[in-house]
């Protein structure tokens, strides 16, 4: 059966046309493809592996062996936010195709800055960002692409709202994504590459997934959340455990998480490196559906509930359990999510740490804790408080993930008591979990704590100061915290002094997991593409410091690659926030050329423990990363870029690939490296090569100058090598190796993956 994604809303006003009449559910054609791929591979299969083997361009033909092959594949729709939407529609601009191939959507939320309040920072942010937002809305209306506009909300709050259901197949530019995963939805986080190929129409390649199972038992109760779930696992698995595998969990606790706190779970799976994360549907997700006016599809799902739950007997490549009736409530951090302590300890453990013990700003909301059920609980914590005559000791932001929870949560009278107990209602966006936080309570470099319900604590992330010590835990958590005003508060056990001098102990919170009353949507937010937008006009102003359309990268010249410098090498963990820093930056991601002057100052110099700080070896002096760089090409010097382990974890953003690109980069050497970067930087024409033996790493100094051998036999599975001449004269032969397949390798050939799609094209 073929079904049409039509939502019944809640209210008449609220424009049905968001559902374009491409995107359908043909569950059909989706068992037809397991039915194939399970009689060829004669095993039982995980869920994660019908929803991906049921999306393949060729399920007869296609060579399945997880881990090792490259599967492609037929994503059925696509989304982006704003900060990456710029760059992934500058390339399918750039590719001369006149309308997206498949259902595809931009979301505008990520470039709203916190600083007073929603209403106030919302109307600042469409004056300063007009130009982008009138660059996204026009490139949407022209090539076919919906538009939601500044003010709807977090891309991944409004894609489980409108977009994910269960065995949908959704890719998105941003790394958190996989949220969407707590509606049975394999949705993953890539670059605007990958996105541009789908919209483009050609097959997406995704090398085969493992499959981590963890198994669930017991029931969450108490002050124990969803969200703890996830924190336990990230100490389990750490930051780059789930690399390259698909997580999926299963087992009977699954049934006492609502289909939200499921979203929290996948949402941050993106912290262990996992390529997504999924839960098998359920009575849950059927009643989300319903309520969010897509009954039609849950009917469907209960008619085809086989399909979407995993075969009995299916084997996972790793097996993790987790009793729900024992899982404490969890708090991780700082400066990386997978240091995982017990809410019960963190007090302790900041002491012997010198970690601040006040809690300067308690935070709840952004991508994974917005939901209606989470801001429920924090209010019925926060209403303990006030009935006894206690505020927030810390300062307190809420953010929605959307217009509708915005609404709802307004409606219900939860924004009144989190407002009373001294909560500042920002706008629906994502706001400080990206950095976008005009913070004023504490100088950069003042040592201090804040706990939020956010997915990321690395260094600076949220504010700009290295020296603020991140927390992540539960909305829930981050509100008894932030009343108690220090991390040395354990909500299960310890009391609070009310001001008449009464000692009193918290309650475990409660909240429904969806609205008595049906959701209100609130203002309508969302704009359709006409149905030909071939006569828009998107215009990019040559003056424009905000915008610049992309110029072609150079091919391969054809020979190895002889006497690069070492930009820089990177000393121990380097994310995408480290290589193109986000916060103020966000403004010029659609302007290359300006954001390259933030490339790589936030990594560490190994050579002087220094950020921001290398040698250039033209003149000898020190300078800035990116200016370094800049004078190397501009003497037609190409470089290398040599990191550590995980190198590039975090954010799917591709200008940490685009930047070294563009500032005349040709190799980034690592120990390993994070999935999403990775591919990202083959997209456009890189070498992301790691050392044979990590220990080589050591064998690299500064001044060295590096040539890479073997590219005119570069082949899938073999290995290149690297000759390094180090200043006294002497020279060693290292092992490289690399994860290309042959349509990769025409990607470094032609120079992009784009240049070789407009090869194709001819």
């Amino acid at each position: 059966m073929l079904i049409l994604v039509s939502a019944y809303r809640a209210k008449a006003n609220v424009s049905m046309s968001r559902f374009e009449p491409s995107s359908f559910i043909n569950y059909e054609k989706l068992q037809s493809n397991v039915d194939i791929v399970r009689k060829r591979l004669n095993r039982p299969l995980t869920l994660s592996e019908k929803i991906v083997y049921g999306h393949l361009d060729d399920p007869h033909n296609q060579d399945i062996d997880r881990g090792r092959t490259y599967l492609r594949l037929r994503p059925d729709r696509v989304a982006m936010q704003d900060a990456t939407a710029q760059m992934a529609m500058l390339q399918f601009i750039s590719s001369g195709l006149p309308r997206v191939a498949v259902p595809s959507t931009i979301h505008c939320d990520h470039l709203i800055e916190a600083q007073i309040g929603g209403v106030k920072d919302l109307a600042r942010a469409k004056e300063v960002n007009q130009e982008v937002y009138n660059f996204l809305s026009s490139a949407g209306a022209k090539y076919g692409v919906g538009f939601w506009k500044p003010g709807s909300g977090i891309i991944h709050q409004i894609i489980l709202e409108n977009y994910a259901y269960p065995g949908v197949m959704l890719i998105g530019t941003d790394s958190h994504t996989p949220n969407g995963g707590g509606l049975g939805s394999i949705c993953i986080g890539v670059g605007g590459a990958d996105a541009v190929d789908v919209m483009a129409g050609i097959p997406w390649e995704l090398k085969c997934p493992k499959v981590i199972g963890v198994k669930l038992t017991g029931t969450l109760s108490g002050w124990t959340s969803p969200k703890d779930v996830i924190l336990k696992v990230a100490g389990i698995l750490t930051v780059k455990g789930g690399t390259g595998a698909i997580v999926e969990y299963h087992g009977p606790g699954v049934d006492s998480i609502s289909c939200t706190g499921m979203a929290t779970i996948c949402n941050m799976g993106a912290e262990i490196g996992a390529t997504t994360s999924v839960f098998p549907y359920n009575h849950r997700m059927r009643t989300y559906l319903e309520k969010t006016g897509r009954g039609q599809i849950a009917a469907l799902a209960d008619e085809y509930s086989d399909l979407l739950v995993p075969d009995e007997g299916c084997e996972y490549d790793q097996l993790i359990e987790l009793n729900l009736d024992e899982l404490k409530p969890h708090i991780n951090g700082p400066f990386t999510p997978d240091l995982a302590h017990p809410v019960s300890d963190v007090g302790a453990v900041a002491e012997q740490n010198g970690w601040p013990l006040e809690v300067k700003v308690g935070l709840i909301g952004s991508c994974t804790n917005s939901s209606y059920e989470d801001m429920g609980r924090a209010a019925s914590v926060a209403k303990q408080a006030l009935d006894k005559g206690l505020k927030c000791k810390a300062q307190f932001t809420v953010t929605p993930g959307s217009e509708q929870i915005r609404a709802t949560i307004e409606r219900d009278g939860y924004s009144k008591i989190l407002g009373d107990v001294g909560g500042v209602v920002l706008a629906n966006a994502c706001g400080p979990c990206i950095g976008q936080w005009d913070r004023r309570d504490v100088k950069k470099g003042e040592k201090n704590t804040i706990v939020t319900s956010f997915n990321r604590n690395f260094t600076a992330r949220n504010d700009a100061n290295p020296a603020t010590h991140a927390f992540v835990t539960s909305p829930e958590i981050v509100t008894a915290l932030a009343i108690a005003g220090t991390l040395n508060f354990n909500p299960e056990t310890d009391f609070l002094t009310a001001p008449n001098g009464e000692k009193f102990k918290l309650d475990p919170p409660n909240g429904d997991e969806l609205p008595a009353k049906d959701f209100d949507p609130g203002q309508d937010t969302y704009q359709h593409p006409p149905a030909d937008g071939s006569s828009m006009k998107v215009d990019v102003s040559p003056q424009s410091n905000r915008l610049q359309l992309l110029e072609p990268f150079d091919k391969w010249s054809g020979k190895d690659l002889e006497d690069l410098r070492v930009l820089i090498k990177v000393k121990g963990k380097c994310t995408t926030d480290h290589i193109s820093a986000a916060g103020p930056w966000l403004k010029f991601r659609g302007h290359l050329d300006n954001i390259s002057n933030n490339m790589l100052i936030g990594a560490v110099n190994s050579e002087n423990d220094a950020v921001n700080k290398i040698k250039n070896h033209l003149t000898g002096e020190y300078g800035g990363v990116p200016d370094v760089a800049r004078h190397y090409k501009a003497n037609s010097v190409s470089w290398v870029v040599v990191g550590d382990d995980n190198y590039g974890e975090g954010s799917s953003r591709e200008h940490a690939a685009l930047e070294p690109r563009h500032l005349g980069g040709r190799a980034i050497i690592v120990k390993s490296f994070a999935r999403i970067h990775e591919t990202n930087l083959k997209k456009q024409g890189l070498l992301p090569l790691t050392f044979s033996n990590p220990s080589d790493y050591d064998k690299i100094r500064p001044d060295d100058k590096i040539s890479i051998r073997g590219l005119e036999t570069f082949t899938p599975g073999k290995p290149l090598s690297a000759v390094v001449k180090h200043s006294d004269g002497s020279e060693e032969t290292l092992e490289l190796n690399h994860s290309f397949n042959e349509t990769q390798i025409e990607w470094f050939k032609a120079g992009s993956a784009l240049n070789r799609m407009k090869e194709l094209q001819h």
